[in-house]
């Protein structure tokens, strides 16, 4: 039997079928970007359903560097004003989900005394835009500092470094956490939901037609106004609006490899500040693993599993190289990811690296209000500043922003290491669930720690509906070990389908489903 919770997906199809209503506003796509405006709307008391395509935080959201920050780099292409606001919202990110959002120390490796001077003051006026929200100051380190931070660090050729303060987080928990809220708030947040169409009336976007992937029924849902959230794939969104629509995105790829954590031990992050393809690389602690990336690939096309090139890990195992006393090869790979930054096409140029990630709010001549660009750490205020226009565009009564302080679901809850670390105040929850029974405690896998109790909470209260979702989304495992999250698939696939009704038939395609998925995360030198 199906989990009746409030943060079930039976109780939200319930809610949006059986309101006939006008919405206030439908809001399409399910990422951070989506998932923020429907919080805000929501929290200024508008009447709020969003719809996504596959399950929340599929695509980028889910695929990010695991930052939040303001962007160094940024600065150095003078941008002051979005490296202002991205390093206020990560100072507001981390007040307002602090058991997700931590300060992570980064070190610059210097080669030279000029850079020295040049990193010093670019840094320093970094931690002044940062202002009150500031995680930490900048500073010189000496070398042996510096091996205090990373042990494993190659220090031949180097003069020292600088040692800064930005941000890390789990970027799949903080969206399922970021849905929890919006829920929370009064909004309806339905995935595996696609739009297929926009209803119109006298020329005017009205509402939307969605597919219920399940069931495959059609729902039809009437709105003042409609938000196009859909990241890399707004412009097909848009041209559901207006066939003719001409590109406004232009999408760029990321790469990461993941590393077993004793390739770069210590709390500390590494960042490579020059590359040959124009942008830095970072190598970051995360769950007890090591995170390379990224590249800045163009694309000609979106997909919801964008694979990772052999050229650009190639590119980051030669980067990442000289900077590590053991050089890294392809066996050494745990993991491979990719996601598509949705950059916005400015002045006919093509160049990616160049592209600014600062948003952009477009809104068609029947009224479609599309956000487009951004970056994670920006979300919240991307979502204000939408929701504003949005307002306007459906003839709302105003009323102001409410997500500057608002605590996101799971802040209230202690810290806790180990597997339950992010869940926050749920936490008691999962320990009481894991002891109510005792196969619930046990790991999901041999190399796996993860236990079967959060697969189970993760189908009652956490939205999911597929072995994926579990081993992508809800624990990081496909992120972290690709051939760990194939031992445990069989596990999670009979717990699944227990919470979820299914039978034999289901698990056995869910574990083809995900086998080939999980191909993707998959690196084996000569692919």
């Amino acid at each position: 039997m199906e989990s009746r919770s409030q943060f079930s997906r039976g109780r939200q199809l319930e809610r949006v079928t059986s309101d006939q209503g006008v919405w206030d506003l439908v809001v399409i796509g399910g990422g951070a970007t989506g998932v923020g405006v429907a919080i805000d709307a929501a929290t200024r008391n508008y009447r709020v359903a969003l719809f996504e395509q596959h399950d929340f935080g599929k695509g980028t959201s889910s695929r990010s560097t695991k930052l939040v920050h303001g962007g160094v780099r940024y600065l150095e292409q003078g941008n002051v004003g979005l490296v202002r606001e991205a390093l206020h919202e990560r100072g507001r990110l981390r007040q307002n989900a602090p058991h997700l959002v931590h300060p992570l120390p980064t070190i610059v490796p210097l080669h030279s005394r000029w850079e020295r001077v040049y990193y010093g003051l670019g840094l320093k006026v970094y931690d002044l835009l940062s202002g009150r929200l500031r995680l930490g100051p900048s500073r010189h380190l000496s070398l042996v500092e510096m091996l205090a931070e990373i042990p494993t660090l190659q220090t031949k050729g180097l003069c020292g470094g600088i040692r800064y303060v930005d941000g890390a987080f789990d970027d799949a928990r903080l969206l399922v956490n970021l849905v929890q809220t919006a829920i929370e708030s009064g909004a309806v947040c339905l995935n595996y939901a696609p739009v297929r169409e926009l209803v119109k009336e006298s020329g005017r976007v009205a509402g939307i037609v969605a597919e219920d992937l399940e069931s495959g029924q059609e729902i039809r849902v009437q709105a003042r106004a409609v938000v196009n959230a859909t990241g890399p794939f707004s412009d097909h969104t848009r041209r559901l609006d207006d066939p003719q629509a001409e590109a406004a995105i232009v999408p760029s790829q990321g790469t990461h490899l993941v590393f077993d954590r004793a390739f770069m031990p210590g709390d500390a992050a590494l960042i490579v500040p020059k590359t040959r393809d124009g942008r830095v690389v970072f190598a970051i602690p995360w769950h007890e693993h090591a995170v390379v990336g990224t590249t800045d690939t163009e694309l000609d096309d979106v997909s919801l599993e964008p694979r990772p090139l052999r050229a650009e890990i190639e590119f980051l195992l030669e980067t990442i190289a000289p900077y590590w006393t053991r050089t890294p090869e392809a066996t050494d790979v745990r993991s491979i990811f990719a996601g598509i930054r949705p950059l916005v096409r400015r002045s006919g140029s093509r160049n990616t690296s160049k592209l600014a990630r600062d948003h952009v709010i477009r809104v068609s001549t029947s009224g479609l209000v599309s956000i487009m660009g951004g970056k994670w750490t920006t979300y919240r205020r991307m979502a204000e500043d939408c929701v504003d226009r949005a307002a306007e565009v459906g003839g709302l009564l105003p009323a102001p922003c409410r997500t500057k302080t608002l605590p996101i679901h799971g802040a209230e809850g202690e810290s806790r290491s180990g597997v339950l670390a992010g869940y926050g105040s749920d936490g008691p929850a999962i320990e009481h669930l894991a002891m109510s029974q005792p196969e619930f405690n046990q790991p999901l896998a041999d190399r796996v720690p993860y236990v079967a109790a959060q697969v189970v909470w993760a189908a009652r209260h956490e939205f999911a509906r597929s072995v994926e979702d579990v081993l992508a989304r809800r624990v990081r495992v496909l992120f972290l070990d690709a051939a760990g999250a194939l031992a445990a698939a069989p596990k999670v696939a009979e717990l699944l389908a227990g919470e979820l009704g299914r039978d034999a038939a289901w698990q056995a395609e869910q574990l083809r489903q995900f086998e080939a998925v999980a191909e993707h995360y998959c690196y084996r030198a000569g692919d």
